[in-house]
Formats: structure tokens, C-alpha cells, sequence
């Protein structure tokens, strides 16, 4: 199971929109996923009609030391598309993983993936615009990271803190973290702004060559709790996922011989 890792710390920059059409778009191509809602708001639980104010998810991985998680994951309305789901429970979670002082906290989640990696092809975790001990313990996990962003007036600000993170993770973490790629959200080609944004975070970071273009049924799709993949394909950003996921297995596709 290769892992994806979506995070930036910008709030608004569609990383849960990105998350969940990733994933489904893996599914539509034959693979297996597993999503991981790492946002105590739940956002990405409640995209898929999952999202429920008490129940146990990703909280209990974190604290639990043998997390149960065959009772954790959920099925959802899509074949070969489960997840496991989050709410202010995490927030609680968080707080005594970093009180806890016996048990390494970065590796928790790592550990958990492990016992279901041979039930999945890919696990895609959306986590919170934050640096928090459940984002260190994607970013341990994460064998790919991707980081939404869009152009506006603050478009870099947080990046150089978030690679930083990236690079300590990678170094005394999590060796297996190969990937670590930003493309650009809600991309309108014909302003200029936009235009001359993305070029500077192509020159400055490494990027994929696909923008997700702004579409208005983003919107719709996010209110319809559905994919903008299934709820409008032929719609500009529908289609530039396509374009992503396609760029993105052709990426670890040349890393990995062609096998994923």
C-alpha cells in the first residue's frame, strides 16, 4: 500500500476537495483506497456521508496502543472506497499523545496502516492546515506528499515552514518519503495573476505540471456530498483531477518499474 499524504497549512486551499477525488478517481481506475480523515473539523468524513460527532476514528489510533482497525473503518457509497473518519475527538487525542511520554508518538498511524496494507493499493490522508502530532504522524506514514495550493495574494506563505517540516520528517522519521509535489487549485489560465503565481511556484518549488482549473461545481459537488469526479466529469476541475491522478501514477510509476 503506498500512502499519499495531503496537507498544506493554508486553510481554503481545497485540500479535503482534493483528497476525496483523488481517492475516488484511484478507485475508478481498479485500485483499492483507503481514506484518512486527519482534520478534527471532519470535513472529509462528512464529504462522504461518514461524519458523526461522537463516534471512534482516527483519535483512536492515536492513543490506543492496539487500535482495532477492523471495527475503525468504514465502508462508503463507493466500491473500493473506505474510510476512517474523524471529529473533535482528535483534538482530545492530540492532547495526550503529547502528554504521553512511554510510547513514541510519531509512528502511531504508520503502525496502524501497517496491519490493513495488504487490503489496499493506495491510503490518501487529509490532514488539518496545521503541525500537529497526527500531521507528524501522516507525514511518518506518507510514502508521497501533496500540497495543494492556490494563487493569491499569500499563496507562499507557510511553504517554507511545511517543506522544512517535510524535509526533518523524511530525515529522522520516515526515509520512505520519496515524493513530495505542490499543484495548483482553483487555477483561473486566463488571469494573469494566476499566470505569473504559477510560474513562481513552479521556479520555487517542485510542482506537477497539472492545475486544477476553478469551477463553480466544485461548490455544488462539495454540497451534494459527492466527487466532483462523479457529480459534473466533464466539468474543467473534474477533468484536471483526471489529469493529476494520471500525472501522479506516472510519476511513481517510473520510481517503482511500473508496479505500484
Amino acid at each position: 500500500m503506498r500512502t499519499i499524504a495531503i496537507i498544506n497549512l493554508k486553510g481554503g486551499v481545497a485540500k479535503t476537495t482534493s483528497s476525496i477525488n483523488i481517492a475516488y478517481i484511484l478507485t475508478q481506475r481498479g485500485y483499492k483506497v483507503l481514506l484518512v480523515d486527519n482534520d478534527k473539523q471532519g470535513d472529509c468524513s462528512r464529504g462522504l456521508n461518514r461524519r458523526t460527532q461522537d463516534g471512534e476514528g482516527i483519535d483512536r489510533i492515536m492513543v490506543d496502543r492496539h487500535p482495532d482497525m477492523y471495527k475503525l473503518i468504514h465502508h462508503t457509497d463507493y466500491v473500493n472506497l473506505d474510510i476512517i473518519t474523524a471529529n473533535l475527538g482528535l483534538l482530545t487525542a492530540n492532547m495526550e499523545v503529547t502528554m504521553d511520554r512511554v510510547r513514541p508518538q510519531q509512528n502511531r498511524l504508520r503502525k496502524a496502516l501497517q496491519q490493513v496494507s495488504d487490503r489496499y493499493d493506495f491510503c490518501v490522508v487529509d490532514n488539518a492546515p496545521d503541525i500537529n502530532i497526527s500531521v507528524i504522524n501522516a507525514l511518518t506514514a506518507a510514502n508521497d506528499v501533496l500540497v495543494p495550493v492556490e494563487v493569491d495574494d499569500n499563496t507562499l506563505e507557510g511553504m517554507h515552514e511545511l517543506l522544512d517540516q517535510i524535509d526533518e520528517v523524511q530525515e529522522e522519521l520516515n526515509p520512505d518519503l520519496e515524493n513530495v509535489r505542490c499543484f495548483v487549485t482553483k487555477y483561473q489560465k486566463f488571469n494573469q495573476a494566476h499566470l505569473q503565481g504559477a510560474e513562481v511556484i513552479k521556479e520555487q518549488y517542485p510542482a506537477m505540471e497539472t492545475k486544477i482549473r476553478f469551477s463553480g461545481v466544485v461548490a455544488r459537488s462539495t454540497f451534494m456530498r459527492m466527487p466532483v469526479a462523479l457529480h459534473s466529469p466533464r466539468s474543467a476541475a473534474a477533468e484536471d483531477y483526471e489529469s493529476l491522478v494520471n500525472e501522479y501514477l506516472n510519476m511513481i510509476g517510473d520510481e517503482d518499474d511500473g508496479e505500484i
